[in-house]
């Protein structure tokens, strides 16, 4: 059985959040510290702890990730203007909770990818 997960705990409605879109595959809701004006968390509902577990079963939960990601930033009303969508991956990647997660970030200018590191 796969470790709970804060993700799962707002999926399963144990803990409330602000929910946007919900299905049998995946759910999306608000990031209760957002980084820029919209921030919302698009996550599988069967958790996956980190992209290095991935594989061929997951591809519709990940498809329907993008698709949703699409509708979410339309509804916002960030579409045109653009967005960034953004999946960390383990310690490197900065990933706090193992549940996979996509960030969706818009409504302001989302920065530069990376800032240079010195001695790089």
């Amino acid at each position: 059985m796969t470790e709970e997960t804060l993700f799962t705990r707002i999926i399963s409605g144990e803990l409330p959040s602000d929910m946007l879109y919900k299905d049998d595959l995946v759910s999306a809701f608000r990031d209760i510290e957002p980084q820029r004006p919209t921030h919302i968390l698009i996550v599988p509902n069967a958790p996956i702890p980190t992209m290095n577990e991935v594989s061929s079963e997951h591809e519709a939960a990940l498809g329907r990730m993008m698709v949703v990601a699409s509708q979410i930033a339309r509804e916002q009303g960030i579409a045109e203007d653009g967005y960034r969508l953004i999946i960390n991956c383990g310690d490197h990647g900065r990933q706090e909770v193992m549940h996979i997660h996509m960030h969706l970030l818009g409504g302001a200018d989302t920065g530069p990818m990376i800032t240079p590191q010195q001695g790089v």
